[in-house]
């Protein structure tokens, strides 16, 4: 008798239960039904978001340990309307999808504010880039190579030392751009960091090494004597004292500008072919802005040195002959300085400058095979003769 009471009841319990179940879900859908309806509907295509609550939304960080706040979002962010899917074909690769008024392509190295708007940020706009690639030791002759150009041209160096706060004693260096790197050359910076649609904003790019003296150097003439003669790709003279390697960039006192000369019997089987015409070294070159983005491509991303690269450079301009020159009249000294050798690694015995002049001249002979690889894998393509 107590065993049938006891099943009656747990029957009774689990029916008891399924009802309660069954109410509650009933005005669950009903309390649903009048809430939907005393609502206007929502469109899919635009959701708006009450004005007091996107005011409400602030984002507060901290910087240097003090909090900024009052930084809200725009006020029609609650209105964000869909938009048909967009391709433009003739935008930059992986920008297709985007309208071309919104999409910039270039860029600079103008220095900004954090604050104010951004159309007064800018009280002088550099015509022109300069770039070094420094160690602390060389300075003081950093700092007089940087008097020797005013605010039309920006300054940027490229530290391989890893040492930038010491820069600071001097009050241009504040102005300056920095970019610390341990241990790597101007040619591997420039293939990673002038990029030519970061330097589009000027018209010639200065890539210079950090041993040179500058007393007889003007810049603001050398660009006048640059555009005068037509230079796409130049130099200043050499001291024909120091550090000459080429007859071809020795200084010659009396002109402003040559673009060809003699060397060495045999060595040039073009009066108009490097090195007796078309070329500069990699020691000091100038670049227009043209010109850079023809040579940026030609810079080999392992070949760190650059070794051969100053007879390739009438690759990017024609003719070459008469547009790749030295300028005479604004000349500089090379100091010839051996500070890059430093940064080497002694290996099995050899000083660090050995294996670095080894590896330069392997990277020459790379660099002109690669050339000659790619010239006759062209004309084969095309089914052309080589001139």
């Amino acid at each position: 008798m107590v065993t049938s009471h006891r099943r009656f009841t747990g029957v009774f319990k689990r029916s008891n239960d399924s009802v309660r179940l069954i109410i509650t879900t009933i005005m669950g859908m009903v309390f649903g039904y009048f809430i939907g309806i005393s609502f206007p509907s929502v469109s899919l295509a635009k959701i708006s978001l009450p004005s007091s609550i996107i005011s409400s939304l602030d984002i507060a960080f901290n910087d240097d340990h003090q909090r900024l706040s009052g930084r809200s979002f725009p006020e029609n962010l609650g209105s964000i309307p869909l938009t048909p899917k967009i391709y433009v074909p003739t935008n930059p690769r992986g920008a297709e999808s985007l309208p071309p008024g919104i999409v910039v392509a270039e860029s600079d190295f103008y220095l900004r504010r954090l604050w104010g708007e951004p159309s007064e940020d800018l009280r002088n706009k550099p015509k022109y880039l300069v770039t070094f690639t420094v160690g602390l030791d060389q300075k003081n002759n950093i700092d007089a190579c940087v008097k020797k150009f005013s605010e039309d041209f920006q300054i940027l160096l490229f530290h391989y030392d890893g040492r930038t706060s010491e820069w600071d004693q001097f009050e241009w260096s504040k102005r300056a751009v920095h970019i610390s790197i341990r241990k790597q050359t101007k040619w591997w910076y420039a293939k990673r960091f002038l990029h030519p649609d970061v330097v589009a904003a000027y018209d010639y790019i200065f890539i210079w090494d950090e041993d040179l003296g500058v007393e007889h150097f003007n810049a603001e003439k050398y660009i006048q004597l640059v555009k005068k003669h037509g230079l796409e790709i130049s130099q200043p003279g050499l001291e024909p004292n120091n550090g000459l390697t080429w007859q071809m960039t020795k200084r010659r006192g009396d002109r402003e500008v040559h673009k060809s000369t003699e060397e060495k019997p045999g060595w040039c089987s073009d009066p108009r072919l490097p090195p007796c015409a078309a070329f500069v070294e990699i020691m000091a070159p100038v670049f227009s802005r043209e010109a850079w983005r023809c040579v940026w491509h030609l810079i080999q991303n392992d070949l760190v040195h650059g070794w051969g690269l100053d007879f390739a450079l009438r690759r990017c301009v024609e003719p070459a002959h008469e547009k790749i020159g030295v300028v005479d009249s604004q000349w500089i000294v090379h100091q010839v300085i051996p500070s890059l050798g430093s940064q080497g690694s002694s290996e099995n015995g050899k000083a660090p400058w050995e294996g670095v002049r080894v590896r330069c001249r392997n990277e020459w002979t790379m660099f002109q095979d690669r050339l000659a690889n790619a010239d006759k894998a062209y004309y084969a393509q095309n089914g052309k003769n080589r001139v």
